[in-house]
C-alpha cells in the first residue's frame, strides 16, 4: 500500500481510498441488522449482543428515533452512531423550524449520506465507521427504506441488510420478499431473515416497526411466536432429511 492507507485525502494508483475501504470493514464487522419495507409499514430488526449480568440493557439500543417518525438501525461502531443520530435529530428539528413540516425519510437519508461523505475527503478526520437503516414516510406519505454507508451514498430499498453476514441475509430477502407485504408479513419475514444468522430466541432480537402513528417497539412476547414457528419448519425439515436418508 506505500502509506496511502494513511491519509483519508490520498488516492491511491488504482483509484482507492482504504480508510473508507476500512471503515466498511468495520461495518461488516457490526451486529446484523435488517429492514423491510411493507405496503403500509416499514420494519428494521437487528441482533441484540448479550449483555453482562450488572449492565442496564435499557442503555444499549441499536434502533433509534430521530424524528417523529422515522428511526434508524445502524451497523459499525456504536460511538460514530450516536454522534451521528444526535445531529440528525437537530438538522430534523431545523427542519421542522424552518419548513414547519416533518421532514421526509428521503430528506434525512440525504442528509446522513451528504454528512458521512464529508468525512471522506477532509483531512485530520476518519471516515463514520457505520452503516445505516432508516425507515418512514416519504414525500408520497408510502412507507420506505433507506441505506446509508460510510462512502457517503444511499439508496432506497424494498428490503435491505447491513452488518455482520449481511449478505446470506440479502440473499434471503431476494429469494422470500414479497410486494405490498402488511404487517405481519413484513415483521415475519424481517425476523426470519435476521434468524437465518443469529441465535434463535426472542431476547435476541429487536424489532421496532414503523405505522403512520409513529414507531412501535415489539415486546419479546410479540417475537416469540414467530421464533418458535420457525424454530419448529427447521426441526421439521431436518427429520424429513433424516428419514429420506434412512
Amino acid at each position: 500500500m506505500s502509506g496511502y492507507d494513511r491519509a483519508i485525502t490520498i488516492f491511491s494508483p488504482d483509484g482507492r481510498l482504504f480508510q473508507v475501504e476500512y471503515a466498511l470493514e468495520a461495518v461488516r464487522k457490526g451486529t446484523t441488522g435488517v429492514g423491510v419495507c411493507g405496503k403500509d409499514v416499514a420494519v428494521l430488526a437487528v441482533e441484540r449482543k448479550a449483555t453482562p449480568k450488572l449492565q442496564q440493557t435499557r442503555t444499549i439500543r441499536k434502533i433509534m428515533n430521530v424524528d417523529n417518525k422515522i428511526a434508524v438501525a445502524f451497523a459499525g461502531l456504536n460511538a460514530d452512531a450516536r454522534v451521528l443520530v444526535n445531529r440528525t435529530r437537530v438538522e430534523c428539528q431545523s427542519f421542522r423550524l424552518n419548513v414547519e413540516d416533518d421532514p421526509t425519510v428521503d430528506y434525512v437519508a440525504r442528509y446522513i449520506a451528504q454528512v458521512q461523505q464529508k468525512y471522506t475527503h477532509r483531512g485530520g478526520a476518519r471516515p463514520f465507521g457505520i452503516s445505516t437503516l432508516l425507515v418512514g414516510y416519504d414525500q408520497q406519505d408510502k412507507a420506505a427504506l433507506y441505506q446509508t454507508d460510510p462512502t457517503g451514498t444511499y439508496f432506497a430499498w424494498k428490503a435491505a441488510s447491513i452488518g455482520r453476514n449481511a449478505k446470506t441475509v440479502q440473499d434471503f430477502l431476494e429469494k422470500n420478499f414479497k410486494e405490498e407485504l402488511d404487517e405481519a408479513g413484513s415483521v415475519e419475514l424481517a425476523i426470519r431473515a435476521l434468524l437465518e444468522v443469529v441465535d434463535a430466541g426472542a431476547k435476541n432480537i429487536e424489532v421496532v416497526v414503523m405505522t403512520r402513528d409513529g414507531p412501535k417497539t415489539l415486546s419479546e412476547e410479540e417475537v416469540e411466536p414467530i421464533v418458535k414457528l420457525v424454530d419448529e419448519e427447521a426441526q421439521k425439515k431436518r427429520q424429513k432429511k433424516e428419514e429420506e436418508g434412512t
